[in-house]
């Protein structure tokens, strides 16, 4: 069965949740928004490419960073409402220079940061 953006379940501004983890260590890396474009655009580069919400754009991960998100896998959600993307991580995956944006934790009802910034 071939693939289509288009039948993947969007919001109401025509987006889709995309989490992005390791294929190498399983992390979850972060969660960004994609279109149909941005689905397509990222299975034809194998560079996972997402849409900015705030500048309403598609963006390249590492496209200025040089953290590049390499796409090893593609998958679907039982509903079709959210998307894994196993990637092969090149540097941190957050702005923050972290390796990952779930870097804060809430333990015994305090904020807790789990790793500093990177270099």
């Amino acid at each position: 069965m071939t693939f289509d953006p288009s039948t993947l379940s969007y919001d109401s501004n025509g987006l889709i949740p995309c989490i992005a983890q390791d294929h190498r260590s399983g992390e979850v890396l972060m969660l960004a928004w994609m279109n149909a474009e941005a689905v397509a655009r990222t299975l034809q580069t194998r560079k996972v490419t997402y849409w900015s919400r705030s500048r309403r754009a598609f963006w390249v991960k590492g496209e200025t960073s040089g953290h590049v998100q390499g796409l090893v896998d593609l998958r679907l959600d039982c509903d079709r409402d959210c998307l894994l993307a196993v990637v092969d991580q090149s540097g941190p995956a957050c702005h923050t220079n972290r390796r990952s944006c779930f870097y804060t934790s809430v333990i015994e009802g305090d904020e807790v940061e789990l790793m500093a910034p990177e270099g």
